[in-house]
């Protein structure tokens, strides 16, 4: 044999500590004009009761992305429409209780998700809206700010708003993503103008909505997401712009 086979023969992890792998999926959506975070209540120990992020271990053969697509699917009945990112790591060693557990996250966007329904190893499953939160299990209310934090810091510079919204939509709805992810209120004409401003980050469909808005007039123009990888000129929060000035 090689050398190569005669180590890999002689190898034994049970030399070193076991470590686990899991999955932590922040999905987000907007529901009343308010960013929506989904939590599950645990119906296990450790933290049994408790809520947390949905997630659970990579299964034998299951690369991490798929495991962060299957966890959200279980919870939502949907992974297709959502568009899902790779978050951050977290592996300190005190993170959980059971064992040493090394939790790869994820973040996760769509609009009007459906209903949650609990996975089989949780007792409820519920959207909570991010400024009312429950105290969470574990680390995740660290995980949970780190992607808040990357959220709306992508709105600034790549079209991720779109994400939040259908397929056709108007400005206005739009604007109402950035308004609910940043949580300031924005000037209408001057976000109309900025988005405009930006090459490929929307396009006109050429049609308008069927009726004007809720007070009546002019029928508002649908635009569908451009081909704009980054936005060029950034769309920046408030509190920015007056930074950069």
């Amino acid at each position: 044999m090689s050398g190569e086979t005669e180590y890999l023969a002689a190898y034994d992890p049970r030399e070193f500590p076991p470590v686990a792998v899991t999955v932590d999926v922040v999905a987000l959506t907007i529901l009343g004009g308010v960013l929506h975070v989904l939590l599950v209540e645990r119906g296990e120990p450790p933290f049994a009761g408790r809520w947390a992020l949905p997630g659970g271990f990579i299964r034998p053969g299951e690369d991490l992305d798929q495991a962060a697509s299957r966890e959200l699917a279980e919870e939502t009945g949907m992974a297709d429409r959502v568009h899902i990112e790779q978050l951050a790591s977290y592996g300190a060693p005190d993170r959980d209780p059971r064992m040493r557990i090394v939790s790869v996250s994820y973040l996760a966007f769509a609009p009007d998700l459906p209903d949650p329904r609990a996975g089989s190893d949780a007792a409820d499953a519920a959207w909570y809206g991010v400024d009312h939160l429950p105290e969470l299990a574990f680390d995740h209310a660290r995980i949970l700010d780190h992607a808040l934090d990357r959220a709306r810091a992508k709105l600034e510079y790549t079209p991720l708003a779109t994400a939040f919204v259908g397929e056709t939509f108007t400005i206005s709805e739009l604007r109402g993503v950035y308004e609910a992810v940043w949580g300031v209120p924005l000037h209408a004409g001057n976000f109309h103008r900025k988005v405009l401003s930006v090459p490929g980050f929307v396009e006109s469909t050429g049609e308008t909505t069927e009726s004007g808005g809720p007070r009546g007039g002019p029928r508002a123009r649908l635009y569908r997401a451009g081909d704009a990888r980054l936005l060029h000129p950034a769309l920046l929060r408030p509190e920015r712009e007056e930074e950069v000035r």
